[in-house]
Order: C-alpha cells, then sequence, then structure tokens
C-alpha cells in the first residue's frame, strides 16, 4: 500500500500506530514492535511511505487496517510540504519571533476560547478553570476547528473576542491527523493570531502536534488542559500567597514600628540631655550638691580653725593677754605715779580741800556762788556740807 502516513503514534509497548492514506481514501494500520525495531527512520506524519503486510479486520472498532511487515519511506506527503513551506515563509517575516510575543496576564478576570462548542476540549478548559478560580469568566465563541469552513470560522471568532477586550484567548482542538489539524496550519489563521492585541495562547492537538498557530501565538499549551492551567491563576494557591506575605508584611511592619519606638526613645533621651528645664535642673542638683559639698568643707575648715583656737591658739591669745595687761600694768602704775603727784587727795593730805556746789561741780570762783547757796567742802577724812553767809570778791567784803 502507498499513501501519505498521519496520526503515527509511537506506544511505550513500541507498537507504531498510524493513518495511510491518498486523495480517495484512508487506511488505519499498525506496526508491532517485533516488526518494527527493523525500521532505520522514524515515521512522522506527512511522510510518504510504502508499506508492505497483511490486512485485517479490527474487530473492537469494526474496521479494516494493515498490519504492517516493511516500510519503505517514499518521500514527505503534499499535506506535510505545504505545512513546512508555509512555516518557513511566515518564519522568514518574522511571525514567530519572539519580541513580537505578548505576555500572558498573570491574574486573568475575563477567558476568551475559540474551539468547538461541544466536545472534550471545551469540557476540559471549562473543569479546569473553575477548578483552579470560579470567579474568572469564560466567554466561548463556537468555531468550527477542521474542514473546509474552520479557518474562516475561527478568524472570526478571534477577531471578535479581541474587540471584547478579554483578558487571554485560547485557540484550540483536540489532536487529529495533520488533515484534521490543518485549518491551524492556515496563513489566514496565522495572521489573525499574529495581528490580535490580546495575548493568545494556543492548544491545538496533542502534546506531540505542532501547528503553524502553535509557532505564532504568544504561548503554546501541550494540551487544552494545559491552555486552562496556565491561563487561569490558582485562587486557592493566590489566597495562600497573599496570606503569607500579609503575615511576612504584618511581621516588617512591627518589625518596623518596634525599630522606630526605640529609635524614638533614644532620640528622646539624648534628646532631653538638651533640653533647657533638664538641663536647668541638672545645674540647680549641681549646685545644690556643690552647695552641700562646699558648706561641708568650710564646717570642716572651721571646725579645724575652731579646734585650732581652742586648743592652740587659747595659749597664745592667753600669753598676748597676759602681756597687754603686764605692758598696761606697767603703763598704768607709770601714770598713777605722775597722777600721785598731781592728785587732789594728796593736796588734801597737805590740810587743803575741795569745795563744790550741790551738784557736785567744782566752785573754783567766787562767782559761781552767792550768800545762801549750800556748799560741799571735801577733807582728807570726809566732807563738810556748809551754807554760804557772805561772799567776798578778791580783797573785798
Amino acid at each position: 500500500v502507498k499513501g501519505e502516513l498521519s496520526n503515527v503514534k509511537y506506544h511505550v509497548s513500541g507498537h507504531i500506530y498510524f493513518t495511510v492514506k491518498d486523495d480517495g481514501a484512508a487506511l488505519n494500520g499498525v506496526m508491532f514492535a517485533s516488526e518494527a525495531y527493523t525500521l532505520d527512520f522514524r515515521l512522522t506524519d506527512g511522510m510518504k511511505v510504502e508499506i508492505t503486510g497483511g490486512i485485517g479486520v479490527y474487530e473492537k472498532a469494526g474496521s479494516y487496517q494493515i498490519y504492517a511487515k516493511r516500510i519503505k519511506k517514499e518521500g514527505r506527503g503534499e499535506l506535510y510540504e505545504r505545512y513546512l513551506k508555509l512555516k518557513d515563509e511566515l518564519e522568514e517575516m518574522g511571525m514567530f519571533a519572539e519580541e513580537y510575543k505578548q505576555p500572558i496576564p498573570k491574574f486573568v478576570k475575563t477567558v476568551g476560547i475559540v474551539t468547538a462548542e461541544t466536545g472534550a476540549v471545551i469540557r476540559d478548559i471549562v473543569n479546569v478553570s473553575t477548578r483552579r478560580n470560579p470567579y474568572v469568566q469564560l466567554i466561548l465563541r463556537p468555531s468550527a476547528v477542521q474542514g473546509e469552513y474552520a479557518p474562516a470560522e475561527i478568524i472570526s471568532a478571534i477577531e471578535y473576542l479581541d474587540k471584547k477586550n478579554v483578558d487571554v484567548i485560547i485557540v484550540g482542538r483536540g489532536g487529529g491527523s495533520i488533515e484534521d489539524l490543518m485549518a491551524f496550519n492556515d496563513e489566514g489563521v496565522a495572521r489573525a493570531i499574529f495581528e490580535c492585541k490580546t495575548p493568545i495562547i494556543s492548544a491545538v492537538g496533542h502534546e506531540t502536534d505542532f501547528t503553524i498557530a502553535d509557532f505564532v501565538a504568544d504561548l503554546r499549551a501541550p494540551t487544552p488542559s494545559a491552555a486552562a492551567e496556565l491561563a487561569v491563576f490558582d485562587i486557592e494557591e493566590f489566597m495562600n500567597v497573599i496570606s503569607d506575605r500579609t503575615k511576612h508584611l504584618d511581621s516588617l511592619i512591627e518589625s518596623s514600628i518596634h525599630r522606630s519606638k526605640a529609635y524614638v526613645s533614644d532620640s528622646m533621651n539624648r534628646l532631653s540631655r538638651y533640653d533647657p528645664g533638664a538641663v536647668l535642673n541638672s545645674k540647680k542638683m549641681f549646685l545644690a550638691e556643690a552647695r552641700i559639698t562646699l558648706d561641708e568643707k568650710i564646717n570642716t575648715k572651721l571646725e579645724r580653725i575652731r579646734q585650732y583656737v581652742q586648743k592652740d591658739a587659747r595659749a597664745a591669745i592667753d600669753r598676748m593677754i597676759d602681756n597687754s595687761l603686764s605692758i598696761s600694768k606697767n603703763r598704768l602704775s607709770k601714770i598713777a605715779g605722775r597722777m600721785e603727784g598731781v592728785s587732789p587727795l594728796n593736796r588734801l593730805k597737805g590740810g587743803y580741800s575741795w569745795v563744790s556746789d550741790e551738784n557736785g561741780k567744782n566752785i573754783s570762783s567766787v562767782k559761781k556762788i552767792k550768800k545762801d547757796d549750800s556748799i560741799n567742802i571735801t577733807v582728807t577724812d570726809g566732807f563738810i556740807k556748809a551754807t554760804v553767809d557772805e561772799v567776798n570778791y578778791a580783797g573785798k567784803k
């Protein structure tokens, strides 16, 4: 059987499953591991081959298939050639360049979806999205994903969602043969993805399937479910992160407040040393303490002086007093001797008397008395009180 391979699958058991087709028909086939090890090349979609084997009925599916014994490579298939040619042209134009890739928003609120209205793809996207974040809005713009009219519907859906200002668009479908995926190898679809202002995630086919849409899109997901994982953030994980960061922020704020309080307290302590009132109080306390200290020193000094005066100086003072008294006695004795010579008492002893009036004033002249005045006459052993009978002036009666 000669034809073009598509939907090539290598099973973990070593068996190879595929479809071989031409313009008029398609036939499923399998090459078991016991024969597959003889191949010296790897089967790929679009490869033209010549298969030798036997035809049998696969009862489970109720279909004919070829059980390959030998496979010879004839060349690449027409569809694959067209795919590679367009891929090279668009790549040369720069449509795959990283600088044109838009980042996928981290926290989206609205997701646009371009895929078939029914089937596993939309179910998988909805299930994964609602599980991760039930608050995200999903907007489906249904489109055919294979067939003659699929490219036009995909382009229309992308343009519609781009105008709806959604946060991200998922364009996807399930796996299939190369002809099943040809709508996503269309140049018009590639240009619509490239010109879209909204970031686009391509999720076409299975993990091993690559289409031109995958290369043009801002991000490729291996499956539609993976696209939902990439587009929709996990709200529970997000809340846990928020909680952890809130706790961390609270800790930072508390630490900052603690440091600020310590800084303020330290600043106030340092400032208090320069506060005029505090400085004045400090000076007052210093002066009070200095006064107490000074008083104590003065009292101590006075006590020492007092003790000196009481013990040592008293003897000196006594000596000075004695010397002074001795000198005074000598002087007094000399003065007394001189006074003795002129003393009225000595005169009285010689027969003289001292005459005074009633007030004790000396009568030195007859002019100071008159007749009948009382006078006192002092003699050596007493005095005589007398009355003046007659006053005679010198030589006259």
